[in-house]
Protein backbone atom coordinates (compact mmCIF):
# COMPACT_ATOMS: atom_id res chain seq x y z
CA UNK A 1 0.00 0.00 0.00
CA UNK A 2 2.86 2.37 0.93
CA UNK A 3 4.24 1.89 -2.57
CA UNK A 4 0.90 2.33 -4.33
CA UNK A 5 0.76 5.73 -2.80
CA UNK A 6 4.57 6.90 -3.48
CA UNK A 7 3.78 5.60 -6.96
CA UNK A 8 0.83 8.02 -7.31
CA UNK A 9 2.37 10.66 -5.55
CA UNK A 10 5.50 10.31 -8.04
CA UNK A 11 3.21 10.48 -10.83
CA UNK A 12 1.22 13.55 -9.77
CA UNK A 13 4.60 15.36 -9.24
CA UNK A 14 5.85 14.14 -12.77
CA UNK A 15 3.09 14.50 -14.51
CA UNK A 16 4.83 16.62 -17.17
CA UNK A 17 7.73 14.55 -17.63
CA UNK A 18 5.35 11.53 -17.63
CA UNK A 19 3.47 12.54 -20.60
CA UNK A 20 6.84 13.74 -22.40
CA UNK A 21 8.30 10.10 -22.11
CA UNK A 22 5.15 8.41 -22.68
CA UNK A 23 5.49 10.56 -26.64
CA UNK A 24 8.85 9.80 -26.74
CA UNK A 25 8.19 5.98 -26.13
CA UNK A 26 5.19 5.95 -28.48
CA UNK A 27 7.14 7.74 -31.40
CA UNK A 28 10.01 5.72 -31.27
CA UNK A 29 8.20 2.59 -31.28
CA UNK A 30 6.16 3.86 -33.90
CA UNK A 31 8.97 4.95 -36.04
CA UNK A 32 10.48 1.47 -35.78
CA UNK A 33 7.51 -0.42 -36.68
CA UNK A 34 6.95 2.37 -40.29
CA UNK A 35 10.44 0.99 -41.39
CA UNK A 36 10.14 -2.43 -40.38
CA UNK A 37 6.64 -2.46 -42.16
CA UNK A 38 8.29 -0.50 -45.03
CA UNK A 39 10.93 -3.21 -45.46
CA UNK A 40 10.06 -6.04 -44.11
CA UNK A 41 6.60 -6.54 -46.28
CA UNK A 42 8.12 -6.20 -49.55
CA UNK A 43 11.03 -8.23 -47.93
CA UNK A 44 8.65 -10.93 -46.94
CA UNK A 45 6.51 -10.79 -50.94
CA UNK A 46 9.82 -11.41 -52.25
CA UNK A 47 10.58 -14.29 -50.41
CA UNK A 48 7.13 -15.48 -51.72
CA UNK A 49 8.35 -15.27 -55.45
CA UNK A 50 12.10 -16.51 -54.27
CA UNK A 51 11.53 -19.40 -51.73
CA UNK A 52 15.34 -20.02 -51.88
CA UNK A 53 16.39 -16.58 -50.22
CA UNK A 54 13.44 -17.71 -47.54
CA UNK A 55 16.05 -19.53 -45.34
CA UNK A 56 18.73 -16.96 -45.13
CA UNK A 57 17.20 -14.44 -44.79
CA UNK A 58 14.54 -15.91 -41.98
CA UNK A 59 18.24 -16.99 -40.52
CA UNK A 60 19.78 -13.26 -40.54
CA UNK A 61 16.31 -11.79 -39.18
CA UNK A 62 16.82 -14.42 -36.53
CA UNK A 63 20.33 -13.80 -35.65
CA UNK A 64 19.28 -10.28 -35.08
CA UNK A 65 16.71 -11.28 -32.73
CA UNK A 66 19.54 -13.06 -30.54
CA UNK A 67 21.62 -9.81 -30.17
CA UNK A 68 20.79 -8.76 -26.18
CA UNK A 69 19.36 -5.30 -26.84
CA UNK A 70 21.93 -3.11 -24.84
CA UNK A 71 24.80 -5.03 -26.83
CA UNK A 72 22.83 -3.84 -30.52
CA UNK A 73 22.86 -0.30 -28.85
CA UNK A 74 26.56 -0.96 -27.57
CA UNK A 75 27.24 -1.84 -31.77
CA UNK A 76 24.99 0.98 -33.05
CA UNK A 77 26.83 4.23 -31.02
CA UNK A 78 30.28 4.48 -32.82
CA UNK A 79 28.46 4.93 -36.05
CA UNK A 80 25.38 6.66 -34.98
CA UNK A 81 26.39 8.37 -32.13
CA UNK A 82 23.37 8.64 -29.10
CA UNK A 83 20.04 10.27 -29.34
CA UNK A 84 16.98 8.41 -31.35
CA UNK A 85 19.11 7.08 -34.33
CA UNK A 86 20.58 4.00 -32.82
CA UNK A 87 17.28 3.40 -30.71
CA UNK A 88 14.86 3.52 -33.94
CA UNK A 89 17.32 1.30 -35.79
CA UNK A 90 17.52 -0.88 -33.04
CA UNK A 91 13.93 -1.34 -32.52
CA UNK A 92 13.43 -1.40 -36.57
CA UNK A 93 16.02 -4.21 -36.66
CA UNK A 94 14.01 -5.79 -33.44
CA UNK A 95 10.73 -5.68 -35.28
CA UNK A 96 12.00 -7.74 -38.76
CA UNK A 97 11.88 -11.22 -38.05
CA UNK A 98 7.89 -10.95 -36.41
CA UNK A 99 7.13 -9.00 -39.38
CA UNK A 100 9.40 -10.65 -42.92
CA UNK A 101 7.94 -14.00 -41.52
CA UNK A 102 4.35 -13.59 -41.06
CA UNK A 103 3.94 -11.57 -44.77
CA UNK A 104 5.87 -14.80 -46.05
CA UNK A 105 3.36 -17.00 -44.05
CA UNK A 106 0.39 -15.16 -44.84
CA UNK A 107 1.01 -15.36 -48.74
CA UNK A 108 1.78 -18.79 -48.68
CA UNK A 109 -1.16 -19.69 -46.16
CA UNK A 110 -3.44 -18.59 -49.52
CA UNK A 111 -5.64 -21.69 -51.06
CA UNK A 112 -3.59 -22.36 -54.21
CA UNK A 113 -6.87 -23.24 -55.88
CA UNK A 114 -7.47 -19.52 -55.52
CA UNK A 115 -4.59 -17.88 -56.89
CA UNK A 116 -5.23 -20.37 -59.51
CA UNK A 117 -8.70 -19.13 -60.44
CA UNK A 118 -7.61 -15.81 -60.12
CA UNK A 119 -5.00 -16.39 -62.80
CA UNK A 120 -7.64 -18.02 -65.16
CA UNK A 121 -9.48 -14.88 -65.12
CA UNK A 122 -6.73 -13.18 -67.07
CA UNK A 123 -4.87 -11.62 -63.63
CA UNK A 124 -1.27 -10.58 -63.71
CA UNK A 125 1.34 -11.94 -61.00
CA UNK A 126 1.15 -8.23 -59.78
CA UNK A 127 -2.81 -7.70 -59.65
CA UNK A 128 -2.73 -11.35 -57.86
CA UNK A 129 -0.38 -9.93 -55.46
CA UNK A 130 -2.53 -6.95 -54.73
CA UNK A 131 -6.21 -8.02 -55.18
CA UNK A 132 -5.76 -11.85 -54.27
CA UNK A 133 -2.89 -12.87 -51.91
CA UNK A 134 -2.48 -9.70 -49.92
CA UNK A 135 -6.29 -9.04 -48.69
CA UNK A 136 -6.11 -13.06 -47.61
CA UNK A 137 -2.76 -12.88 -46.09
CA UNK A 138 -3.91 -9.49 -44.39
CA UNK A 139 -4.71 -10.81 -40.45
CA UNK A 140 -1.62 -13.25 -40.64
CA UNK A 141 0.39 -10.26 -41.62
CA UNK A 142 -0.83 -7.80 -38.85
CA UNK A 143 -0.53 -10.60 -36.40
CA UNK A 144 3.20 -10.62 -37.45
CA UNK A 145 2.84 -6.50 -37.07
CA UNK A 146 1.08 -6.91 -33.71
CA UNK A 147 4.00 -8.80 -32.52
CA UNK A 148 6.85 -6.01 -33.50
CA UNK A 149 4.97 -4.08 -32.17
CA UNK A 150 5.08 -5.64 -28.32
CA UNK A 151 8.56 -6.25 -28.59
CA UNK A 152 9.34 -2.51 -29.30
CA UNK A 153 7.07 -1.18 -26.27
CA UNK A 154 9.60 -3.33 -24.23
CA UNK A 155 12.73 -2.85 -25.48
CA UNK A 156 12.59 0.95 -26.17
CA UNK A 157 13.13 1.24 -22.51
CA UNK A 158 16.22 0.75 -23.05
CA UNK A 159 16.60 3.74 -25.16
CA UNK A 160 16.64 5.91 -22.25
CA UNK A 161 20.25 4.71 -21.78
CA UNK A 162 21.52 6.37 -24.78
CA UNK A 163 19.18 9.41 -24.62
CA UNK A 164 16.42 9.03 -26.87
CA UNK A 165 14.14 9.08 -24.22
CA UNK A 166 11.27 7.54 -23.16
CA UNK A 167 9.59 5.74 -19.79
CA UNK A 168 13.15 4.03 -19.49
CA UNK A 169 14.36 7.36 -18.06
CA UNK A 170 12.00 6.54 -14.77
CA UNK A 171 12.66 2.72 -14.68
CA UNK A 172 16.12 2.97 -14.66
CA UNK A 173 16.74 5.92 -12.49
CA UNK A 174 14.57 3.91 -10.01
CA UNK A 175 16.96 0.46 -10.59
CA UNK A 176 19.73 3.13 -9.83
CA UNK A 177 18.06 4.42 -6.79
CA UNK A 178 16.36 1.10 -5.53
CA UNK A 179 13.29 3.09 -5.67
CA UNK A 180 10.00 0.44 -6.05
CA UNK A 181 7.77 3.64 -7.10
CA UNK A 182 9.92 4.84 -9.64
CA UNK A 183 10.89 1.75 -11.76
CA UNK A 184 6.76 1.33 -11.42
CA UNK A 185 6.53 4.86 -12.81
CA UNK A 186 7.99 3.61 -15.91
CA UNK A 187 7.18 0.09 -16.48
CA UNK A 188 3.36 0.70 -15.56
CA UNK A 189 3.13 2.94 -18.34
CA UNK A 190 5.00 1.16 -20.87
CA UNK A 191 3.05 -2.56 -20.29
CA UNK A 192 -0.23 -0.72 -20.80
CA UNK A 193 1.11 1.38 -23.82
CA UNK A 194 2.02 -2.46 -24.95
CA UNK A 195 -1.19 -3.45 -24.87
CA UNK A 196 -2.87 -0.55 -26.28
CA UNK A 197 -0.78 -1.42 -29.16
CA UNK A 198 -1.93 -5.04 -29.03
CA UNK A 199 -5.33 -4.32 -28.68
CA UNK A 200 -5.74 -1.97 -31.52
CA UNK A 201 -4.24 -4.33 -34.02
CA UNK A 202 -5.97 -7.62 -32.72
CA UNK A 203 -8.82 -5.19 -33.44
CA UNK A 204 -7.75 -4.71 -37.10
CA UNK A 205 -7.74 -8.28 -37.35
CA UNK A 206 -11.34 -9.37 -36.33
CA UNK A 207 -12.63 -7.11 -39.01
CA UNK A 208 -14.52 -8.19 -42.08
CA UNK A 209 -12.19 -8.48 -45.80
CA UNK A 210 -13.18 -4.67 -46.90
CA UNK A 211 -12.89 -2.76 -43.83
CA UNK A 212 -9.65 -4.60 -42.62
CA UNK A 213 -8.35 -3.58 -45.79
CA UNK A 214 -9.58 0.31 -45.08
CA UNK A 215 -8.16 -0.10 -41.36
CA UNK A 216 -4.95 -1.62 -43.22
CA UNK A 217 -4.14 1.43 -45.32
CA UNK A 218 -5.11 3.78 -42.00
CA UNK A 219 -2.52 1.68 -40.24
CA UNK A 220 -0.19 3.12 -42.50
CA UNK A 221 -0.82 6.87 -42.56
CA UNK A 222 -1.14 6.10 -38.52
CA UNK A 223 2.06 5.39 -38.32
CA UNK A 224 3.86 8.17 -39.47
CA UNK A 225 1.83 10.20 -37.33
CA UNK A 226 2.25 8.45 -34.57
CA UNK A 227 5.95 8.51 -34.95
CA UNK A 228 6.30 12.27 -35.51
CA UNK A 229 5.05 12.50 -31.93
CA UNK A 230 8.65 12.39 -31.26
CA UNK A 231 9.63 15.48 -33.04
CA UNK A 232 7.07 17.31 -30.73
CA UNK A 233 8.45 20.46 -29.77
CA UNK A 234 11.19 20.40 -25.76
CA UNK A 235 12.43 22.70 -23.74
CA UNK A 236 15.54 24.16 -26.03
CA UNK A 237 18.76 25.76 -24.10
CA UNK A 238 21.58 26.91 -25.42
CA UNK A 239 23.63 24.08 -23.33
CA UNK A 240 22.48 20.33 -23.00
CA UNK A 241 23.57 18.44 -20.26
CA UNK A 242 23.81 14.20 -19.91
CA UNK A 243 23.16 12.88 -16.85
CA UNK A 244 23.43 9.36 -15.28
CA UNK A 245 19.87 7.93 -14.06
CA UNK A 246 21.63 8.11 -10.16
CA UNK A 247 22.61 11.78 -10.73
CA UNK A 248 19.33 12.89 -11.62
CA UNK A 249 17.46 10.94 -8.71
CA UNK A 250 20.00 11.34 -5.77
CA UNK A 251 18.93 14.22 -3.25
CA UNK A 252 22.78 15.49 -3.81
CA UNK A 253 22.90 15.44 -7.30
CA UNK A 254 20.54 17.41 -9.45
CA UNK A 255 17.98 17.88 -6.98
CA UNK A 256 20.61 19.51 -4.63
CA UNK A 257 21.58 21.45 -7.56
CA UNK A 258 18.12 22.80 -8.33
CA UNK A 259 17.53 23.18 -4.54
CA UNK A 260 20.85 25.35 -4.20
CA UNK A 261 21.77 27.02 -7.45
CA UNK A 262 18.09 26.89 -9.52
CA UNK A 263 20.15 24.84 -11.77
CA UNK A 264 17.63 22.93 -14.08
CA UNK A 265 18.99 22.49 -17.95
CA UNK A 266 17.36 20.69 -20.56
CA UNK A 267 19.08 17.81 -19.97
CA UNK A 268 19.08 13.90 -21.50
CA UNK A 269 19.42 10.53 -19.38
CA UNK A 270 22.51 8.37 -20.28
CA UNK A 271 24.19 5.29 -19.09
CA UNK A 272 26.92 5.95 -16.66
CA UNK A 273 29.33 4.26 -19.08
CA UNK A 274 28.25 7.03 -21.98
CA UNK A 275 28.34 9.95 -20.02
CA UNK A 276 32.11 11.23 -20.64
CA UNK A 277 32.10 9.59 -24.47
CA UNK A 278 28.65 11.94 -25.21
CA UNK A 279 31.08 14.93 -23.53
CA UNK A 280 34.31 14.36 -25.66
CA UNK A 281 32.23 13.70 -28.98
CA UNK A 282 30.15 17.20 -28.29
CA UNK A 283 27.08 15.16 -27.84
CA UNK A 284 25.98 17.01 -24.92
CA UNK A 285 27.71 20.18 -23.09
CA UNK A 286 27.31 19.39 -19.62
CA UNK A 287 27.50 15.92 -17.25
CA UNK A 288 27.59 14.97 -14.62
CA UNK A 289 30.91 13.09 -13.08
CA UNK A 290 33.66 12.12 -10.12
CA UNK A 291 36.12 14.68 -9.33
CA UNK A 292 39.09 11.73 -9.49
CA UNK A 293 37.93 10.16 -12.76
CA UNK A 294 40.36 9.51 -15.12
CA UNK A 295 38.43 10.86 -17.99
CA UNK A 296 38.84 14.46 -16.82
CA UNK A 297 42.87 14.36 -17.65
CA UNK A 298 42.18 11.99 -20.93
CA UNK A 299 39.15 14.16 -22.70
CA UNK A 300 40.40 17.64 -21.28
CA UNK A 301 37.37 18.57 -19.39
CA UNK A 302 37.18 21.02 -16.58
CA UNK A 303 35.58 20.48 -13.45
CA UNK A 304 33.05 23.62 -12.10
CA UNK A 305 33.68 24.83 -8.74
CA UNK A 306 31.18 24.09 -6.14
CA UNK A 307 31.24 27.14 -5.13
CA UNK A 308 27.74 27.02 -2.47
CA UNK A 309 29.20 23.86 -1.43
CA UNK A 310 25.74 21.83 -2.56
CA UNK A 311 27.98 18.37 -2.86
CA UNK A 312 29.38 17.26 0.44
CA UNK A 313 32.53 15.58 1.47
CA UNK A 314 33.21 12.41 -0.31
CA UNK A 315 36.13 10.79 1.50
CA UNK A 316 35.99 7.27 0.30
CA UNK A 317 36.46 4.59 3.06
CA UNK A 318 35.15 0.72 3.74
CA UNK A 319 32.03 -0.19 5.41
CA UNK A 320 32.31 -3.23 6.78
CA UNK A 321 29.36 -5.73 8.60
CA UNK A 322 30.60 -5.57 12.78
CA UNK A 323 29.63 -9.33 12.87
CA UNK A 324 32.60 -9.49 10.42
CA UNK A 325 34.81 -7.60 12.24
CA UNK A 326 34.11 -9.48 15.12
CA UNK A 327 34.40 -13.10 13.46
CA UNK A 328 37.59 -12.39 11.80
CA UNK A 329 39.57 -10.12 13.67
CA UNK A 330 42.51 -10.08 11.65
CA UNK A 331 40.72 -8.54 8.52
CA UNK A 332 40.57 -4.66 9.97
CA UNK A 333 44.48 -4.74 10.17
CA UNK A 334 44.64 -6.22 6.77
CA UNK A 335 42.00 -3.34 5.15
CA UNK A 336 44.03 -0.51 7.71
CA UNK A 337 47.23 -0.60 5.13
CA UNK A 338 45.31 1.25 2.50
CA UNK A 339 44.25 3.75 5.17
CA UNK A 340 45.92 7.53 3.78
CA UNK A 341 47.00 5.51 0.82
CA UNK A 342 45.39 7.34 -1.73
CA UNK A 343 45.34 11.05 -2.62
CA UNK A 344 43.19 12.95 -5.04
CA UNK A 345 46.33 12.59 -7.48
CA UNK A 346 46.42 9.42 -7.29
CA UNK A 347 43.19 7.70 -7.08
CA UNK A 348 42.92 9.84 -10.38
CA UNK A 349 46.11 8.86 -11.92
CA UNK A 350 44.83 5.15 -11.42
CA UNK A 351 41.55 5.96 -12.68
CA UNK A 352 43.45 6.94 -15.78
CA UNK A 353 44.85 4.32 -16.30
CA UNK A 354 41.82 1.89 -16.17
CA UNK A 355 39.30 4.29 -17.75
CA UNK A 356 41.58 5.47 -20.95
CA UNK A 357 44.50 3.36 -21.01
CA UNK A 358 42.11 0.23 -20.57
CA UNK A 359 44.53 -1.70 -18.24
CA UNK A 360 42.59 -3.96 -16.07
CA UNK A 361 41.50 -3.04 -12.27
CA UNK A 362 43.80 -5.54 -11.33
CA UNK A 363 47.03 -5.01 -12.78
CA UNK A 364 46.77 -1.38 -11.58
CA UNK A 365 45.93 -2.13 -7.88
CA UNK A 366 48.61 -5.06 -8.43
CA UNK A 367 51.02 -1.77 -9.83
CA UNK A 368 50.12 0.75 -6.93
CA UNK A 369 50.58 -2.31 -4.02
CA UNK A 370 53.83 -3.17 -5.35
CA UNK A 371 55.41 0.37 -5.74
CA UNK A 372 53.93 1.45 -2.45
CA UNK A 373 55.77 -2.11 -0.93
CA UNK A 374 52.47 -3.32 0.60
CA UNK A 375 51.65 -6.45 -1.68
CA UNK A 376 52.28 -9.89 -0.34
CA UNK A 377 51.94 -13.14 -2.22
CA UNK A 378 48.22 -14.73 -1.51
CA UNK A 379 48.46 -16.88 1.21
CA UNK A 380 46.49 -20.42 1.64
CA UNK A 381 43.04 -19.99 2.58
CA UNK A 382 41.89 -21.99 5.83
CA UNK A 383 39.36 -19.50 7.16
CA UNK A 384 36.24 -18.18 5.63
CA UNK A 385 35.21 -16.10 2.31
CA UNK A 386 34.74 -12.30 2.81
CA UNK A 387 32.41 -11.34 0.57
CA UNK A 388 33.59 -8.04 -1.55
CA UNK A 389 30.91 -6.13 -2.84
CA UNK A 390 31.54 -2.83 -5.62
CA UNK A 391 29.54 -0.44 -7.65
CA UNK A 392 29.67 -0.30 -11.27
CA UNK A 393 32.43 2.03 -12.37
CA UNK A 394 36.15 1.56 -12.80
CA UNK A 395 36.86 3.52 -9.05
CA UNK A 396 34.76 1.10 -7.39
CA UNK A 397 36.44 -1.99 -9.36
CA UNK A 398 40.04 -0.71 -8.26
CA UNK A 399 39.06 -0.58 -5.00
CA UNK A 400 37.58 -3.76 -4.69
CA UNK A 401 41.15 -5.43 -6.10
CA UNK A 402 43.21 -3.42 -3.85
CA UNK A 403 40.73 -4.91 -0.91
CA UNK A 404 41.05 -8.26 -1.99
CA UNK A 405 44.74 -8.41 -2.67
CA UNK A 406 44.95 -7.22 0.61
CA UNK A 407 43.03 -10.27 2.52
CA UNK A 408 44.47 -12.96 0.50
CA UNK A 409 48.26 -11.66 1.34
CA UNK A 410 47.77 -10.77 5.01
CA UNK A 411 44.89 -13.01 5.87
CA UNK A 412 43.91 -16.73 5.43
CA UNK A 413 40.55 -15.67 4.49
CA UNK A 414 39.12 -16.37 0.92
CA UNK A 415 37.91 -13.68 -0.79
CA UNK A 416 34.38 -13.59 -3.23
CA UNK A 417 34.19 -10.29 -5.24
CA UNK A 418 30.85 -9.17 -6.13
CA UNK A 419 31.68 -6.34 -8.50
CA UNK A 420 28.95 -4.21 -10.28
CA UNK A 421 26.17 -3.96 -8.14
CA UNK A 422 24.68 -1.40 -9.46
CA UNK A 423 23.44 2.07 -7.34
CA UNK A 424 24.46 2.87 -3.92
CA UNK A 425 21.07 1.90 -2.08
CA UNK A 426 21.78 -1.81 -3.72
CA UNK A 427 25.19 -2.24 -1.81
CA UNK A 428 24.15 -0.69 1.57
CA UNK A 429 20.91 -3.30 1.35
CA UNK A 430 23.53 -6.02 0.32
CA UNK A 431 25.33 -5.04 2.78
CA UNK A 432 22.52 -4.75 5.72
CA UNK A 433 21.25 -8.27 4.50
CA UNK A 434 24.55 -10.11 4.59
CA UNK A 435 24.72 -10.30 0.99
CA UNK A 436 28.41 -8.92 1.11
CA UNK A 437 30.98 -8.42 3.90
CA UNK A 438 32.12 -5.16 2.79
CA UNK A 439 32.82 -2.59 0.05
CA UNK A 440 33.75 0.58 -0.40
CA UNK A 441 31.94 4.28 0.09
CA UNK A 442 31.81 8.10 0.60
CA UNK A 443 30.85 9.48 3.42
CA UNK A 444 29.03 12.25 1.16
CA UNK A 445 26.90 9.43 -0.52
CA UNK A 446 26.55 7.63 2.93
CA UNK A 447 24.92 10.87 4.49
CA UNK A 448 22.62 12.22 2.02
CA UNK A 449 21.79 8.62 0.08
CA UNK A 450 21.34 6.26 2.75
CA UNK A 451 20.78 7.92 5.82
CA UNK A 452 19.16 11.76 4.80
CA UNK A 453 19.28 13.54 7.99
CA UNK A 454 17.08 16.38 8.19
CA UNK A 455 18.05 20.09 6.91
CA UNK A 456 18.75 21.17 10.49
CA UNK A 457 21.52 18.56 10.57
CA UNK A 458 22.77 18.52 7.11
CA UNK A 459 23.27 22.74 7.99
CA UNK A 460 25.38 21.64 11.24
CA UNK A 461 27.85 19.71 9.51
CA UNK A 462 28.43 21.95 6.98
CA UNK A 463 31.31 21.03 4.30
CA UNK A 464 33.35 19.54 7.11
CA UNK A 465 35.05 15.65 5.89
CA UNK A 466 35.63 15.36 10.26
CA UNK A 467 32.16 16.51 11.02
CA UNK A 468 30.77 14.16 8.50
CA UNK A 469 32.63 10.91 8.89
CA UNK A 470 31.72 11.22 12.00
CA UNK A 471 27.84 11.35 12.22
CA UNK A 472 27.95 8.88 9.25
CA UNK A 473 30.34 6.43 11.58
CA UNK A 474 27.91 7.04 14.52
CA UNK A 475 24.49 6.65 12.37
CA UNK A 476 25.84 3.63 10.89
CA UNK A 477 26.67 1.76 13.76
CA UNK A 478 23.41 2.86 15.76
CA UNK A 479 21.63 2.01 13.11
CA UNK A 480 22.79 -1.06 10.58
CA UNK A 481 25.60 -2.42 12.93
CA UNK A 482 27.74 -1.49 9.92
CA UNK A 483 31.30 -0.19 10.71
CA UNK A 484 33.10 2.88 8.60
CA UNK A 485 36.91 2.62 8.95
CA UNK A 486 39.81 4.94 7.85
CA UNK A 487 39.33 6.69 5.31
CA UNK A 488 41.63 6.08 1.95
CA UNK A 489 43.05 9.60 1.64
CA UNK A 490 41.27 11.13 -1.45
CA UNK A 491 37.61 12.79 -1.64
CA UNK A 492 35.79 11.78 -4.84
CA UNK A 493 32.97 13.75 -5.08
CA UNK A 494 29.87 14.61 -7.68
CA UNK A 495 30.97 17.16 -9.94
CA UNK A 496 29.51 18.69 -12.89
CA UNK A 497 32.03 18.96 -15.82
CA UNK A 498 32.26 20.43 -19.27
CA UNK A 499 34.80 20.11 -22.09
CA UNK A 500 37.48 23.10 -21.12
CA UNK A 501 37.53 25.06 -24.24
CA UNK A 502 34.00 25.29 -24.16
CA UNK A 503 33.77 26.31 -20.42
CA UNK A 504 36.58 28.51 -21.17
CA UNK A 505 35.15 30.20 -24.06
CA UNK A 506 31.39 31.29 -22.52
CA UNK A 507 33.55 31.98 -18.93
CA UNK A 508 32.88 28.89 -16.99
CA UNK A 509 34.42 28.16 -14.01
CA UNK A 510 32.21 27.52 -11.74
CA UNK A 511 28.16 25.82 -10.90
CA UNK A 512 26.71 30.34 -9.75
CA UNK A 513 28.37 30.94 -13.70
CA UNK A 514 26.58 27.93 -15.42
CA UNK A 515 23.44 28.96 -13.51
CA UNK A 516 23.99 32.38 -14.35
CA UNK A 517 24.46 31.59 -18.01
CA UNK A 518 21.40 29.44 -18.56
CA UNK A 519 19.76 32.04 -16.32
CA UNK A 520 20.12 35.00 -19.22
CA UNK A 521 19.26 32.69 -22.01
Amino acid sequence: MNTLTELLSFWQAQAGKLGQQTLQHIGLTAAALVLGVAVGVPLGLLLTRRPRLAPWVLGGAGILQTIPSIALLGFLIPALGIGPGPAILALFLYSLLPIVRNTLAGVQSVDAAVVDAARGLGLTDGQVLRRVELPLALPVLLAGIRTAAVINVGVATLAAYIAAGGLGEFIFGGIALNNPAMILAGAIPAAVLALVFDGLLAGLQRLSGQQRGHAGRALLLALPLLAGLYLLPRATSKLLAGFSPEFVGRSDGLPGLRQRYGLDPASVVLAPALVYEAARAGDVDLIDGYSTDGRIRAYDLRVLRDDRHAFPPYQAVPVVRRQTLAAHPELGPALAHLAGQLSDSVMTELNYRVDYRHETPRAVARSFLRRRRLWCAPQAVTGATIRLGSKIFGEQYILAELYAALIRGYTHLGVETKTGLGGTTICAEALRTGAIDLYPEYTGTGLLVVLQPPAATLDSLGPDPAAVLGYVRREYRRRYQLEWLAPLGFNNTYALLMRRRHAQRLGIGTVSELSAYLAGE
